[in-house]
C-alpha cells in the first residue's frame, strides 16, 4: 500500500476549504442547537443560500464579490425569519421535521428549470471566481510544504476561509459571554422559567436562528469558493455530517465544531484512501466501491458510540449538557 499517499491525502484535509466550510456551518449549528436548543436539521438550506446568493449576485447582477457575499448572508437571514415565524413555537421533533423539509425545498428550487436563467438548474454555476481572485494579495507561485502545498488561489481561499472562521468563533464567544447568551442558555435548559422572568423567548430564538443561519451561510460561501455551486451538494447527508461534527467536538462549546470538522474529515479521508487499498490487496473481502462505502458505516457506528458514552463531545463539559425539550 502507498502509505505516503494515504498520509498525505489525510493530512491535506487539515487545511482543506471543505473542512473550513464545515467548521463554519457547524459553528452556526452550535448556536442553534448547542446554545439555544433548536433542533435544526436544515443547515444545508442556509449553506445553499449562501453559496447561490454569492454566485448569482456575481454572475447575473455583476455585483462585486464582497457584495455578493453580503447578499448570500442576507438571504440566509431572510430564510431564518421566514422559517422561524411559523416553526419556533413547535416542539423539538416537529421543528426538526419542518427544517429538514425546508432545506429540501430550497435545494429543489435551485434544481428546477423555472429559475434556469439564474441557477442553471441541476448543472449548477461556475466561473464566478474572477473578482475574488483579483483581490488575492498573494503573488503567483507555490506556497507551503508537503501535503499543504497550494498555489496563490488555493492559499487565498484558505486564508480567507480561516479569517471568516476566526471571526465567527469570536462573535459566538462574545455573544455567549454576554447577557444575551446567558438568556439563550437559559432557554435551552428551561424556556418556561425564562418566560416566567419576563423574557421574550420567541424573539431570542429568532435571533439565534438568524445568527446561526448567517454563520452557516458563511460556510456555504467558503464551500463554493474553490470550484462551483452544485445543488446535489446540499442533500440531507450534508446536514447529517454537520450534526456528526457538532456532536463529535461538543455541541455547546466554542471550538468544538472546528475540532470536530478537522477530525471528521481527516478520518473520512483516511478511511476513504485506506479501505479501498485494503480491498484491492484482498485483505478486505469486498470490492473497492464497497470498501469506500464502508467508511460511512464505521463513522455512523462511531457516532452512535459517541452519543452513548460521551454525549457532551470531546471538548464538552458534563456539567453543561444540552437538553432538547
Amino acid at each position: 500500500m502507498d502509505w505516503g499517499a494515504i498520509l498525505g491525502n489525510t493530512l491535506s484535509y487539515l487545511l482543506s476549504p471543505v473542512t473550513i466550510a464545515y467548521a463554519l456551518a457547524a459553528t452556526g449549528l452550535a448556536v442553534h442547537f448547542g446554545f439555544a436548543g433548536l433542533l435544526n436539521f436544515g443547515m444545508a438550506g442556509f449553506m445553499a443560500l449562501g453559496g447561490y446568493g454569492y454566485a448569482i449576485s456575481v454572475l447575473s447582477f455583476n455585483l462585486p464579490w464582497w457584495m455578493g457575499m453580503i447578499v448570500g448572508l442576507l438571504l440566509a437571514a431572510l430564510f431564518a425569519v421566514l422559517l422561524g415565524v411559523p416553526t419556533l413555537r413547535l416542539r423539538a421533533d416537529y421543528l426538526a421535521i419542518v427544517t429538514i423539509a425546508a432545506a429540501e425545498i430550497i435545494r429543489l428550487l435551485f434544481t428546477t428549470q423555472v429559475f434556469d436563467e439564474w441557477t442553471n438548474s441541476a448543472d449548477g454555476l461556475g466561473n464566478y471566481h474572477g473578482g475574488f481572485r483579483d483581490a488575492n494579495p498573494f503573488p503567483d507561485g507555490e506556497y507551503g510544504f508537503g501535503p499543504w502545498t497550494f498555489n496563490q488561489d488555493g492559499l487565498w481561499v484558505r486564508v480567507f476561509g480561516l479569517f471568516l472562521l476566526a471571526l465567527a468563533i469570536f462573535v459566538v464567544w462574545s455573544l455567549m459571554r454576554s447577557p444575551w447568551g446567558r438568556v439563550l442558555k437559559g432557554i435551552r435548559e428551561d424556556e418556561d422559567a425564562v418566560r416566567a422572568l419576563g423574557k421574550n423567548v420567541f424573539a431570542y430564538k429568532m435571533q439565534a436562528l438568524v445568527v446561526g443561519g448567517m454563520i452557516g451561510a458563511m460556510g456555504g460561501i467558503v464551500y463554493v469558493l474553490p470550484s462551483a455551486v452544485v445543488p446535489s451538494s446540499y442533500t440531507t447527508s450534508l446536514t447529517f455530517f454537520l450534526w456528526t461534527i457538532l456532536l463529535l467536538g461538543g455541541a455547546s462549546t466554542i471550538f468544538g465544531p472546528s475540532l470536530g470538522a478537522v477530525l471528521f474529515w481527516m478520518v473520512m479521508a483516511l478511511l476513504g484512501n485506506l479501505l479501498p487499498q485494503l480491498a484491492a490487496e484482498g485483505i478486505l473481502p469486498m470490492s473497492d466501491i464497497q470498501a469506500g462505502t464502508l467508511r460511512y458505516i464505521l463513522v455512523g457506528v462511531s457516532l452512535m458510540l459517541l452519543v452513548i458514552f460521551r454525549p457532551q463531545g470531546i471538548l464538552g463539559d458534563k456539567r453543561e449538557m444540552t437538553f432538547v425539550k
